[in-house]
């Protein structure tokens, strides 16, 4: 990145709150740039995506601390990496104090804007992909947990990439489910609902009693 500043760099963390949708902001696309194009990655057995979220950091979120609390039960930490992705963009779970991924407030969620939607889509689907990409020998396995259209970035960004998430929760059975039974404040509801973190949870079992042993491939 030549003479710019190295985003990781502790004085680089603090900033202004950032508003409106983030996805259009120099300030990520220079974050992204950054984890693309410098940031070292550890190699992991598994990679987990997963959405942002409102609260920041990530991990304060409830939501996030119910998902990564039941993954730890289930699988070894020395074998997964969590990956945020997004309205941010698309960043390892290490660096969500960097700025700007704790400096902002969005909800796509709440956005009924075509244009912002479909530019979001389009965004955020080259970021993933270019994620993929990078990583494409650094991960073995791929799971995604993510509705909406965090999910068709994600789906749209695998495939760009020619990179395969391996599982995708939740299934589109449990989603369509969701949305007929129509008893949520977004259509397809939250992924820290029960149904949705039970298939998580039981699909994350039968996924980890699938894999050789550490040592015995």
């Amino acid at each position: 990145m030549g003479d710019q500043e190295d985003p990781t760099d502790s004085k680089s963390t603090k900033g202004p709150l950032l508003t409106g949708p983030p996805f259009y902001l120099e300030e990520f696309e220079t974050s992204y740039r950054y984890i693309i194009d410098d940031y070292e990655i550890t190699p992991r057995e598994i990679a987990i995506f997963m959405p942002c979220a409102v609260r920041k950091p990530y991990s304060k979120s409830p939501s996030h601390q119910l998902i990564r609390s039941l993954i730890s039960q289930i699988l070894d930490p020395s074998r997964y990496h969590i990956v945020i992705f997004g309205t941010c963009g698309i960043v390892p779970a290490e660096l969500e104090e960097m700025y700007p991924y704790a400096h902002y407030n969005y909800m796509l969620g709440r956005c009924r804007d075509p244009q912002v939607l479909g530019d979001f889509l389009r965004i955020e689907t080259e970021r993933v992909a270019g994620y993929l990409d990078k990583t494409r020998h650094v991960y073995r396995y791929r799971i995604g947990y993510c509705i909406g259209l965090f999910r068709e970035a994600l789906i749209q960004g695998s495939q760009r990439a020619g990179v395969p998430i391996d599982i995708i929760l939740p299934t589109r059975d449990l989603i369509n489910k969701i949305i007929e039974e129509g008893d949520c404040i977004f259509e397809e509801g939250s992924l820290s609902m029960e149904e949705y973190l039970g298939e998580f949870c039981d699909s994350l079992i039968a996924f980890r009693n699938s894999l050789p042993e550490p040592g015995k491939e």
